[in-house]
């Protein structure tokens, strides 16, 4: 019995830490704070902001904690964040079944976009199973010396079975599986305009071009199948022109074409470091709406010869 209590501690942390970096992934991914899954549905939306704050910060603490205080140095805390651990998973336990009462379409959220399933009874074994795993931790010793080889063994089994249960109680990992073999058609993929604009401002073509904007945020945004364009009011030769940026919807180093047009014609104009040449006079090819500089960076397959448009990585 002592081996399958000490097993819990690394295997609670191991949990809250990769719930908690997932929820992470998802801000680092999207831009925003998640606020549409889990127990945060139940509560008015001013309020889901904070609490996935403190959710998330609640899970990466006791995480922390756990393996902290697992051996003698930081022993007067360890029953503190392990009593925390169960109250934080029996409050999970409860608010999952509210969830699959009132909400019966919201995930769970445990692990930020891998948890879109409805609550299921799996759902509610595993935070059951969890949560009696944590408060049968509270009264461990702690670990003075690292177990012999034989004891190590038998832990290593006991962890693995553990691991092998949840795995099977967890909806998440056939949609890991599914996600490993599955691409998501660009024309489908969802990239938050914050995100586009971020990405952008961190391009070569916004360094290269930026000195022209007059703006600080844009004047349109729209999308188009697989690019969404930005357009920003800049300044040439003393004139009103306008920057149209054309960014691929990818998470990183998306493709990012720029052209400059006639802020009143809306014809596309030389950019200030083109070369005078020939074939500057394709400059109006197919180009007269204000839109189509834009439409047509994404489908003239030589862009940089035929259109007054550069391409950065």
């Amino acid at each position: 019995m002592a081996v399958i209590g000490y097993v819990q501690i690394p295997l609670l942390a191991a949990m809250l830490l990769l719930g908690c970096g997932a929820k992470l992934r998802r801000v680092l991914r999207t831009g925003s704070i998640d606020e549409g899954l889990g127990p945060t549905a139940l509560f008015p939306m001013r309020l889901r902001r904070p609490l996935a704050i403190i959710v998330c910060t609640l899970e990466g603490g006791l995480g922390i904690g756990l393996i902290l205080t697992a051996g003698h140095c930081f022993w007067p805390l360890a029953t503190t964040v392990r009593a925390g651990t169960g109250l934080l998973f029996l409050i999970a336990t409860a608010a999952l079944i509210e969830l699959r009462q009132t909400r019966p379409d919201v995930g769970c959220g445990c692990f930020g976009d891998f948890s879109t399933a409805p609550v299921s009874g799996r759902t509610l074994a595993r935070s059951a199973l969890l949560t009696s795993a944590a408060l049968a931790t509270i009264w461990l010793r702690p670990i003075r010396a690292l177990p012999a080889w034989p004891q190590a063994f038998e832990m290593l089994g006991v962890f693995c079975a553990e691991l092998l249960l949840i795995a099977a109680l967890s909806p998440e990992v056939g949609e890991g599986l599914i996600r490993l073999g599955y691409s998501e058609p660009c024309e489908v993929r969802t990239v938050p305009s914050a995100r586009t604009i971020t990405l952008l401002r961190r391009s070569k073509s916004w360094r290269r071009y930026g000195g022209l904007i007059t703006a600080d945020r844009p004047v349109d945004v729209w999308r188009e199948l697989c690019w969404r364009y930005v357009v920003y009011p800049a300044s040439y030769l003393g004139e009103p022109a306008e920057i149209v940026f054309a960014v691929f919807l990818q998470q990183r180093r998306p493709t990012v074409r720029a052209a400059l047009v006639d802020g009143v014609t809306g014809l596309p104009v030389p950019w200030p470091s083109a070369r005078r040449s020939g074939r500057s006079q394709l400059l109006s090819w197919r180009i007269a709406p204000r839109l189509s500089p834009a439409i047509a960076a994404t489908s003239a397959p030589t862009p940089q010869a035929d259109l007054p448009f550069s391409s950065d990585l």
